[in-house]
């Protein structure tokens, strides 16, 4: 008799002999925001939830990449609405300053619950 995908597993893990108790949602790594999840991303997502803005430049230092790298990423966390960016001009010098968004605030929240999950789970077993 086939089992039902969505019911629960009594398999026996081979090397603990134990019950394999089911994943449930919030302990599912694969449930993560991989636009967060990103090393990067992160990074700058939690920067800036420590810090009211960062320019491109202290972000650049404090993560220590490239210009390039750090572009590509921010805009990303930018279309998705998670920082905003305010672009000005510092004694005719560009400057472009960054924010988190209360989005990308629920978003990092939500994340580091499910991470705490994932500690939570793995832990107990």
């Amino acid at each position: 008799m086939a089992a039902k995908p969505n019911a629960a597993r009594d398999e026996r893990d081979e090397k603990s002999k134990r019950v394999v108790a089911p994943a449930r949602p919030a302990e599912n790594a694969t449930n993560l925001d991989r636009l967060i999840h990103e090393r990067t991303r992160l990074a700058i997502i939690s920067a800036l939830a420590v810090n009211d803005s960062l320019t491109f430049n202290e972000l650049k230092q404090l993560l220590s990449v490239t210009d390039g790298n750090l572009s590509v990423h921010a805009r990303k966390l930018e279309d998705a609405g998670y920082i905003s960016c305010a672009k000005s001009f510092a004694n005719r010098l560009p400057k472009t300053e960054y924010r988190l968004s209360a989005a990308g605030r629920r978003a990092l929240e939500k994340y580091l619950d499910h991470m705490e999950a994932l500690i939570r789970a793995t832990r107990e077993r």
